[in-house]
Order: structure tokens, then C-alpha cells, then sequence
């Protein structure tokens, strides 16, 4: 995970198995500062405040994945357009990535739920199944609550 919070993809240039995804490293701060609009002083600084903290190679270039063109586009968007601070920016991410992470604990968690419902309800089908059917249910019988008094006669007395 990096600083952000975020998975990142082994890539071809650090030595994992090659698949380009949009966690993928691949743009130097040139073309990434081209791609999002930004200077590459600009660029230089949200790395230092931890804004958009890139993949850096051995060497320690910076290598800008689609995701962090992406992020660097949302960043300047929310600075020039909607007058927030970098502060403010960062935070807001930093609360984005909680959020994100917190959906995919939801899901994990909902998915162990439903597994353990299903494995109760699968031990369930077994225990009724192994009931002894020769066997009949004992059903109380409720008594009258009427009270009888029995009182036996007593021979005429002359």
C-alpha cells in the first residue's frame, strides 16, 4: 500500500508480472505534468505535501500511474473551481480512501455473514435430517382445570 492508502499493482519495471491497470506506474512527471494540465513544479509539490504521491523508480523518478493523473485532474478541479485549500484537499481524500476502504471491509464482513448463514443453515438440514422418524412427538395433554368434588353417599340413617 502506499501513502494514500492504496493497493498498488506490481508492474513490469518493478520487477512483478506485466499487466497495465490503472494502478500501473508508467508516466514520468513530463508527460503526467502534460496529461493532468499541471506544471511539473506543481506536480512536485503535492507529492511533498502527500497529495498524490506517486510509484518512484530505483533511481527515485517519479512514475505517475492513470490513477494519479486522474487524482492530480480531481485535486486541481477542487483547488481552482471549487476554491478549497490543499489542506482541505487532503483531507478530503485522505476521507475518500477511508470510505473506500471501509466499503470493501462492508463487503467482506457481509460476505463471512452470509457464508456463516448458509453453513448454520446447512448444519440445520442435517440435524433435522438425522431425526429418528419411528419416534412420535410427545404433545402434552392439557387437563381440564375444573375441580370435581367425589363425595360418597352415605347410607339413609332411620
Amino acid at each position: 500500500m502506499d501513502r494514500d492508502g492504496r493497493r498498488r499493482q506490481p508492474s513490469a519495471a518493478f520487477g512483478g508480472p506485466y499487466q497495465l491497470t490503472e494502478e500501473t506506474p508508467v508516466y514520468v512527471i513530463s508527460v503526467a505534468a502534460q496529461l493532468s494540465g499541471l506544471h511539473p513544479q506543481t506536480l512536485r509539490q503535492y507529492d511533498r505535501l502527500g497529495l498524490v504521491s506517486p510509484d518512484r523508480t530505483a533511481g527515485r523518478g517519479r512514475r505517475y500511474s492513470a490513477r494519479d493523473i486522474e487524482l492530480l485532474r480531481q485535486v486541481q478541479q477542487l483547488s481552482q473551481d471549487e476554491g478549497i485549500n490543499l489542506a482541505g484537499i487532503k483531507r478530503i481524500i485522505e476521507l475518500e480512501n477511508q470510505v473506500a476502504a471501509l466499503q470493501s471491509r462492508i463487503a467482506e464482513l457481509s460476505s463471512a455473514v452470509d457464508g456463516a448463514a448458509a453453513a448454520m443453515r446447512q448444519r440445520e438440514a442435517q440435524v433435522h435430517a438425522s431425526y429418528r422418524r419411528d419416534l412420535v412427538p410427545y404433545q402434552d395433554v392439557q387437563q381440564a382445570s375444573a375441580l370435581v368434588v367425589w363425595r360418597p353417599k352415605r347410607p339413609p340413617t332411620d
